[in-house]
This record gives C-alpha cells, sequence and structure tokens, in this order.
C-alpha cells in the first residue's frame, strides 16, 4: 500500500515546477515501464499491480530502488490516465549537457515555441524511427517530461536526446560553421526537390505561428512539404508533428539510413 505523502508527491509530479525542483518525472503502461527496465534506466520507484510484478523477470528490476504493489484503485489514484495501465514508474530526470559541436555534427531537429505535448510526442517518436538522435527545443517549448508528452512519444524517448537551448544561439553558430540551416516554411522550396544534406539543422515552428521572425534570417535552405489537393478552405498546413514526420522521411530518403 502506497503512503499518502508518496501518492501525493507522484500527483504533484504533473506539474513542471514540482518535476523541476524534485528531477522527477513519471512514465505509464506496461510497455513503457518494461521498456525502461529493459534499458537498464535508473527507476526511482516502481508502482504495479501484484500481477504485473510477478511477471518481472528479476533482472528487469535491478535497477529499481523501490518497489510498491498497489491495487487498481490505488493506482487509479495516482495515474494520469483516464483509464491507468497495470503500472506507473516514477524516474529521475537525466543530467544532460547540451554540446553544441558535437550536436551539429549530424542532422539534428530545432522545434521553436512547439507547444502541444502530443506533438512533441510525434516528433521524438518519428526523430527515434528515422535515425535522428538529437532535438533541440527553445525554452519556451513544452516540457518533454509532461506526461503527455511521455505516452506520446511510445518509449522513443529512450533513444533521442531532449535539450532545451536558445534556438538563435545555434543557428548563429551554425551560419558560422556554414552548416545548413533548413527551415520549414510555405514559402520554401519543394522538399522533394530540395538537395538535402545529412548534415544540418532541421527547424520547425510553433504550431500557428511557424518558424519565430527573429530565426528566419539564418535559414540558408528554405524548404516546404507541397500541397497536392485543390482545397482553398479548411486545409491551409500540416499539423507539425505530421510535417515533421514527412521531411525526416525525405531526408533520410534522399541521404541515406545513417545520421551519423
Amino acid at each position: 500500500m502506497i503512503s499518502k505523502n508518496k501518492a501525493k508527491l507522484i500527483i504533484s509530479l504533473q506539474k513542471k515546477k514540482v518535476r523541476d525542483e524534485e528531477r522527477l518525472f513519471i512514465i505509464e503502461g506496461d510497455k513503457l515501464v518494461k521498456e525502461f527496465l529493459a534499458a537498464k534506466i535508473p527507476v526511482k520507484t516502481l508502482i504495479a499491480r501484484p500481477e504485473f510484478l510477478s511477471s518481472l523477470p528479476d533482472d528487469l528490476t535491478r535497477f529499481v530502488n523501490e518497489i510498491e504493489d498497489v491495487s487498481y484503485e490505488e493506482l487509479k489514484h495516482i495515474s494520469t490516465l483516464k483509464t491507468p495501465h497495470n503500472a506507473l514508474a516514477v524516474i529521475p530526470v537525466p543530467d544532460r549537457n547540451l554540446d553544441t559541436n558535437d550536436v551539429l555534427k549530424g542532422l539534428c531537429v530545432a522545434l521553436d515555441f512547439v507547444q502541444d505535448p502530443g506533438n512533441l510526442g510525434t516528433i521524438i517518436r518519428a526523430a527515434a524511427w528515422f535515425g535522428i538522435k538529437n532535438i533541440v527545443c527553445s525554452e519556451d517549448c513544452v516540457d518533454v517530461y509532461n506526461p503527455k508528452v511521455i505516452q506520446a512519444s511510445m518509449g522513443a524517448i529512450l533513444h533521442v536526446n531532449v535539450y532545451y537551448y536558445g534556438l538563435k544561439k545555434l543557428v548563429v553558430l551554425a551560419n558560422e560553421k556554414k552548416i545548413p540551416v533548413f527551415g520549414t516554411m510555405l514559402e520554401g522550396e519543394s522538399i522533394y526537390n530540395h538537395n538535402l544534406n545529412k548534415k544540418g539543422i532541421i527547424l520547425l515552428g510553433n504550431e500557428s505561428k511557424g518558424i519565430s521572425e527573429e530565426l528566419i534570417p539564418f535559414i540558408n535552405e528554405k524548404i516546404m512539404i507541397p500541397k497536392f489537393c485543390n482545397a482553398k478552405q479548411g486545409i491551409d498546413s500540416l499539423n507539425v508533428g505530421v510535417a515533421a514526420s514527412v521531411v525526416f522521411s525525405e531526408f533520410l530518403r534522399k541521404t541515406g539510413s545513417s545520421t551519423d
């Protein structure tokens, strides 16, 4: 049975301020929890129903600090989901410092003021699928440890490094190093005709406002996904998560399977 104080802490981790203070975040779902355990990610607390715990091989719990056996009602009380699964875990936020020189060695993604947790999770998942290892978010992007981001990434967070950094500094440095900055813009050249590169920054903008005005002067490769239907109303752009998947796919199709 979980204590009231521990339950209160877990519920409070739904707030970014508490996550930042405690340096902890939550993951939920049988599959996701098992993936974190299999990846040997340190787990502060594993909270699960007895049947889930009994299904785990001993070697999967070696990196778990404490295990709490709970009922479904207890799990439902602390869960962020309307219909909880059988397990939830509290994970320490990893120490991760951005090395700009290292990130700019290959293909990386930069996200400017992406606000929707589902979009960020989808972009992380797409990046992992296409082998892109680094995402740099502007400091006003949604928090990567928001439970909705974690859920939408579907475990891909294990394979992608997500940083928060001033994007202007990043694109200025890229310009100085003669590294291409690919900006997704409606007035860009069709991505299907553009000469893409295995090295550079793919810059994606805010859901409604696009790329910030202060970043546009540093874009030296403007690209866009052409629309193939003739509708004049109702379809004026793609969701940023969908657009990211199309862009990543085209980059890797043209440049090869490796982004190293």
